[in-house]
């Protein structure tokens, strides 16, 4: 009697473990995908980062879009002015423009929340088609940096600016947490 809950336990675990057994046994004999092409995995890449910040801009409240956690630091709003102009600097060489003037686009010129949204969505979009413009053979095409006289590729540019966005994003989760908010990403899936 006293060997009936063993057994009963040992059924059940391989009653589950043969079909997990089978399922990794199927993966193992199909067939592996190959990878992605380089201009899908830097337009994903860049079409990330970009969908995180514009999430946030959209989700921040407009009444906390000044907040600092410093007074050195740059705003909320400003963050996202800096990022998204920023992006220029990639978008305008690659599409054979001069790059901005200024870096960073004063908040004078983008006073509302709506003003600071517009923006980011459409240096991100600009910057996906300025990617996609290149297509695969176009991603090693060089021209030179403007910050450091230097020849660059397209796509070690892009990941560049993938980067910088990147490191905005973690710091404007700080502005979130500071203002006792949880960042989009970090909230539980539905």
């Amino acid at each position: 009697m006293s060997k009936s809950p063993f057994l009963a336990a040992a059924l059940f675990a391989v009653a589950f473990a043969i079909p997990a057994y089978a399922q990794d046994a199927a993966k193992k004999d199909a067939a592996v995908k190959p990878a992605d092409p380089e201009s899908k995995v830097v337009l994903d890449s860049w079409n990330d980062i970009g969908r995180k910040l514009i999430a946030m801009a959209e989700d921040f409240p407009e009444d906390k879009y000044d907040f600092k956690p410093t007074p050195a630091q740059r705003s909320f709003a400003e963050q996202l002015l800096h990022v998204a102009g920023a992006n220029y600097f990639f978008i305008n060489p690659v599409m054979g423009q001069k790059p901005p003037a200024a870096e960073d686009p004063k908040r004078d010129q983008y006073k509302t929340k709506a003003d600071v949204v517009g923006f980011v969505k459409k240096s991100f979009a600009d910057g996906a088609a300025a990617i996609k413009s290149k297509g695969e053979k176009g991603l090693n095409d060089t021209f030179v940096d403007s910050f450091s006289h230097q020849q660059v590729r397209v796509i070690d540019y892009a990941y560049g600016f993938i980067e910088h966005g990147g490191e905005h994003y973690g710091q404007l989760v700080g502005y979130y947490r500071l203002s006792g908010l949880v960042p989009p990403e970090s909230r539980p899936k539905k």
